[in-house]
């Protein structure tokens, strides 16, 4: 386990211990299906929900959702030049994405 895995564990322990786990919004409801959540690390999940509930959307995930945008426009463009130029976007994007989703792995790399 990561040192950020430890720290959460020994932080979850604390609150628990005192007693701060008690009564939540939603405590003893199923949790939401969130497949997505399968392909990343607990850990970042818990981070990316956190900060969602917060409003704030990481670039990596404002990068995901344009990703997908760009490929709907793309599915739907047939002049050649403004395919191009569609496929060109795509590219830029993606590799904005990986660029982005590279450095929080390493940023959270034990």
């Amino acid at each position: 386990m990561s040192w950020l895995g430890r720290l959460v564990e020994r932080q979850i322990q604390n609150a628990r211990l005192k007693g701060q786990l008690q009564g939540l919004k939603g405590e003893g409801a199923p949790l939401p299906d969130r497949p997505g959540d399968a392909y990343i690390s607990a850990a970042d999940a818990a981070a990316f929900r956190i900060m969602a509930e917060a409003g704030v959307l990481p670039e990596e995930i404002r990068l995901k959702k344009e990703v997908t945008a760009q490929r709907a426009i793309l599915a739907q463009t047939t002049e050649p030049a403004a395919r191009k130029a569609a496929m060109a976007r795509l590219a830029d994007l993606q590799m904005r994405q990986s660029v982005a989703e590279d450095a929080r792995r390493r940023f959270m790399k034990d």
